[in-house]
């Protein structure tokens, strides 16, 4: 049976009630449970749990398709709709546990996105960049250095994209079995 592949969901920890990063995020967490990924976040508000929330939505939700790996020794304050939640302790050292993911998608975001980008860089996962405001919009289409990470993939970068179908493109087409 294969293992299925692991999608870190990252950017702004709050946003109001109408702002468009949050159809966005909620967008991408269905969709990417609806194609057999599962989605990690860091387990609070604004992306993180816009995300969970739609991929709990999803026809093909299962117990573990979401996991939030919160900042605290103790769950309290996890959004409600992640499967797994998993105290860290680490406060914003976790960021590095979720930028272990097979690939990361940031969706705008500050110093913390930024940083789980930027780790996800040097592991060699891919980065994806939703061009909304925040880092997510300031680096993708960009390289965050110029380290050869994939010597089969010819224009590594921060892939730039505008809606959930184009991550699911880049993925299909950068992660393999």
């Amino acid at each position: 049976m294969a293992v299925a592949h692991t999608v870190s969901v990252v950017g702004s920890g709050a946003l109001d009630p109408g702002d468009p990063r949050r159809l966005r995020a909620w967008e991408l967490g269905k969709a990417l449970v609806d194609h057999g990924y599962v989605v990690v976040c860091g387990g609070l508000g604004g992306v993180m749990a816009a995300a969970a929330e739609g991929a709990r939505a999803s026809a093909r939700h299962r117990p573990g398709s979401v996991i939030g790996l919160l900042p605290g020794a103790t769950t309290q304050g996890a959004n409600p709709d992640l499967d797994v939640a998993l105290a860290t302790g680490l406060g914003h050292l976790r960021n590095s546990l979720v930028a272990r993911s097979d690939a990361v998608v940031a969706i705008g975001g500050g110093a913390g996105t930024l940083s789980e980008m930027a780790m996800a860089w040097l592991f060699d996962r891919v980065v994806i960049a939703y061009r909304v405001p925040g880092w997510s919009g300031e680096l993708a289409g960009r390289r965050i250095d110029d380290r050869v990470r994939f010597d089969n993939v010819p224009g590594d970068k921060v892939w730039g994209v505008d809606t959930a179908d184009d991550v699911l493109s880049v993925l299909s087409g950068l992660l393999r079995e």
